[in-house]
């Protein structure tokens, strides 16, 4: 199973900006969908962003889309989430998350926590108001 390990987690004041790297540890065929999650205690794990890299598809949140970007390097193994614009809504901790396959359909939808078998430890991002 892949390894997955996140960083550039912090704190920053509302409007900020922070970029969020998750390198792992082999891109294959477990990692041709590459994801964020957010959780905040109490609350469920929920989707931000992912990446398919097969077609090159990127799938958003809605209250993310404009503000957050997802991109891969795949000479550098890294999956980053780029976030502006920051809210103190967007607090939590972040999760990376990889799959062999993600779609914005009914199978393996990218923003299921299901879809994904691999995930790493987390980082935390904190924004003040």
């Amino acid at each position: 199973q892949v390894q997955l390990v996140e960083s550039g987690g912090g704190s920053v004041q509302a409007g900020g900006s922070l970029r969020l790297s998750c390198v792992a540890s082999v891109l294959n065929d477990d990692t041709d969908c590459m994801g964020w999650f957010r959780q905040v205690p109490g609350k469920e794990r929920e989707a931000v962003a992912a990446f398919y890299e097969s077609s090159l598809s990127e799938y958003y949140q809605g209250s993310v889309n404009g503000r957050f970007t997802i991109s891969r390097d795949t000479s550098k193994n890294t999956l980053y989430l780029a976030m502006n614009s920051l809210k103190p809504e967007d607090t939590a901790m972040y999760y990376c998350a990889a799959a062999t396959y993600c779609s914005d359909g009914t199978y393996l939808p990218w923003h299921s926590r299901y879809t994904y078998p691999s995930w790493g430890q987390g980082t935390r991002v904190t924004v003040s108001s």
